[in-house]
């Protein structure tokens, strides 16, 4: 069971702000696709189990050997019953990248690719830069429209269901020795998935955080100016900008752009309302 963190604008921001993706109807233009990774711990029999026969189940020793760890990605898009399931050595920048590129091209014909993830520090340009160079990075950057969950909010991460499907479908209490064992059961598990279209059926929405939650929409509505630069970095890599905004003061309380893209943003912005 999650325990939610105390609510602050922040918090409370980032969560209408998953929340009101996963509530637009289905678009395949503009898909949203939540992705999250699972650590792995392989295991080897140190004796050979029994297999079921007539009258009696299949046995397990309750002895085993570690084999060390894996990784894998869990990216699926809700609404139209799509997975992608990585089994990978383990969860670095390099392996996210990878992951990163691999989404890109499945979605040859969208505008932009709505991507949830939570804050893990992998999950950033800079894991493309490092692996692709800039140029690279840029290109498979831009497809996606960024929106992060906030700080222990991860159960806004519809990922987190598909990580429990997998969990309880694919791995259940079976021990897995090597990578490439794991690679096969996943690819497999990820077919089955695919084949049926099996789909996540979403049920809370910002109504039901508000209503949970004991705020309302006008106490924490964002700020014009935070919608104003919204507007105005839509698809110009707004995911990557320091953005924080205090909507008690009404004012622009910090923001990291690069140097000079403030006035250049704030005019666009005028322009775009």
């Amino acid at each position: 069971m999650w325990v939610v963190a105390d609510l602050d604008d922040d918090y409370i921001w980032k969560m209408e702000d998953v929340l009101e993706v996963y509530e637009r109807p289905y678009d395949p233009q503009q898909p949203v696709v939540c992705l999250d990774e699972k650590p792995i711990t392989l295991h080897a029999d140190v004796r050979p189990g029994s297999p079921a026969a007539p009258g009696r189940e299949a046995r397990q020793d309750n002895e085993y050997t570690r084999c060390g760890t894996a990784n894998v990605f869990c990216a699926v898009e809700p609404k139209a019953g799509r997975h992608f399931t990585f089994a990978t050595p383990d969860r670095s920048g390099f392996e996210f990248a990878q992951v990163a590129v691999t989404l890109a091209l499945a979605y040859p014909d969208a505008k932009t690719i709505h991507l949830v993830m939570d804050n893990l520090n992998i999950h950033r340009r800079k894991s493309l830069v490092d692996v692709f160079g800039a140029k690279m990075a840029d290109e498979v950057w831009d497809r996606f429209t960024v929106h992060y969950t906030p700080t222990h909010g991860s159960w806004l991460n519809q990922a987190e269901i598909e990580i429990g499907l997998f969990s309880r479908q694919c791995l259940g209490k079976r021990r897995l020795a090597t990578l490439k064992i794991l690679k096969a059961e996943s690819r497999a598990w990820n077919r089955r998935m695919n084949r049926n279209r099996v789909k996540i059926a979403w049920k809370f929405d910002r109504k039901a955080a508000r209503k949970k939650f004991g705020y309302n929409c006008q106490t924490f509505k964002r700020s014009e100016t935070y919608v104003a630069l919204r507007i105005a970095l839509r698809g110009e890599k707004a995911q990557d900008l320091d953005l924080k905004f205090s909507e008690r003061h009404g004012r622009l309380v910090r923001f990291v752009p690069p140097a000079g893209a403030l006035r250049d943003c704030l005019r666009r912005a005028g322009r775009a309302r």
